[in-house]
């Protein structure tokens, strides 16, 4: 009788092809460098770059904006419980995503691939704004100490990096991606992290209203080590939580916050184009406040009167309202649910005369985006400033 024959291996499955989402979990290393070596090769902007491509490149960038927007989420929380630490983790998750634009942006200036030049050169000046800022950032603690106000230059210079470089990405997945459902969401996507960016500040005093009512009430969440360090600067506890005037919350809100969204529902021009960027980013804060506060971090109030304005910006761009009155409409229709919010407790101190001087910004600057839209910069922001090559996949 024939001896058995020993029971077949089975065989190793084939790893997924190169450039596949199979590929890059199963085998990171390989894929990185076939991707290095597949696309790392030099070229102009405005480089031929199929759908494929494009998706997996600003997926990237959604990837990097999302880790900035969770490290700096949790920043503002971290920073009114405990001293300030350069490798904090917020800090750290917030490198990472940084890490991640770094490297995109030199993708981008070695190979061409998903710019033309003007989306580019956002890129290239936003990043090294954000780098130039970070020792700038880290030396002004070094020298005013104990500084966590969003209001500082040093941070300031943080966030109009950061909104340089979304401008550049925004602008280059809109000349490139094809019209439709993906392009939609992607471009949705970057103009909430712009949004969020532009309404970072504001959550010093989100946070601040409801610190500084614990510490009265004499169960703060600060560490003792914070507070005390703050009084060794001669910063009082309203001083520390609570450092800009009454009017700047809601300036900043609807002149900076609102105005984004209308830009946004012009660029993109989907109906609800504001009101989605705003409740998912109302929703964001909720699910972050309850991650936070679940570990122990400080709570903030969160600006639900945004959803109000948002929602009356697509209605009047929809209804072609001018900017000029629908400024002041809207301006004077979110004073309004603040009165409703503040009724609550749940609102940071506004100045409520400020009602005047704010409505008649936000009427000139929303005048001012209607005049860009109609003179040629809505043109040229939706149309390549490089010659296309041959084979292009430019919508």
């Amino acid at each position: 009788m024939p001896p058995l024959a020993a029971p077949a291996r089975p065989r190793a499955a084939a790893p997924p092809a190169p450039g596949s989402l199979g590929a890059a979990l199963a085998h990171p290393l390989a894929s990185v460098r076939w991707l290095w070596l597949a696309y790392m090769t030099p070229g102009r902007p405005g480089r031929a770059t199929t759908e494929t491509e494009l998706r997996w490149i600003y997926t990237a960038w959604l990837g990097a904006f999302l880790l900035k927007m969770l490290g700096s989420s949790w920043d503002v929380s971290w920073h009114f419980r405990w001293l300030r630490d350069d490798l904090a983790p917020p800090h750290l998750l917030n490198s990472a995503g940084t890490a991640v634009v770094v490297g995109l942006v030199v993708f981008h200036s070695y190979s061409g691939y998903g710019v033309d030049r003007r989306a580019l050169r956002l890129m290239q000046w936003g990043i090294a704004m954000f780098l130039l800022a970070v020792p700038i950032d880290i030396l002004n603690h070094r020298i005013n100490g104990l500084d966590i106000t969003s209001w500082s230059p040093s941070h300031g210079l943080l966030y109009l990096g950061t909104a340089i470089m979304l401008a550049g990405a925004i602008r280059g997945w809109w000349l490139y991606a094809a019209p439709g459902r993906v392009r939609n969401l992607v471009s949705l996507g970057l103009w909430l992290f712009f949004v969020e960016n532009v309404l970072f500040p504001n959550q010093h005093q989100e946070y601040g209203v409801l610190s500084l009512r614990d510490y009265l009430d004499g169960h703060t969440t600060a560490e003792p080590q914070l507070l005390d360090f703050a009084a060794s600067q001669g910063q009082t506890p309203t001083m520390f939580m609570l450092p800009v005037p009454s009017w700047v919350h809601p300036a900043w809100l609807i002149c900076a916050g609102l105005l984004s969204l209308v830009v946004a529902r012009k660029a993109v021009g989907l109906r609800w184009t504001a009101t989605t960027i705003a409740g998912v980013y109302l929703a964001y804060r909720a699910v972050m406040w309850l991650l936070l506060v679940g570990m122990g971090f400080p709570p903030s109030v969160l600006p639900f009167v945004l959803l109000v304005g948002a929602v009356l910006v697509d209605l009047a761009v929809t209804y072609r309202v001018p900017g000029w009155a629908a400024g002041l409409l809207v301006a004077g229709a979110v004073y309004g649910a603040a009165v409703g919010q503040d009724a609550l407790d749940l609102l940071p101190p506004w100045n409520w005369w400020s009602v005047l001087p704010v409505a008649a910004g936000f009427a000139l600057l929303w005048a001012a985006v209607d005049l860009l839209v109609r003179s040629s910069w809505l043109a040229r922001w939706t149309t390549a400033d490089e010659p296309e090559p041959v084979g292009s996949t430019t919508a």
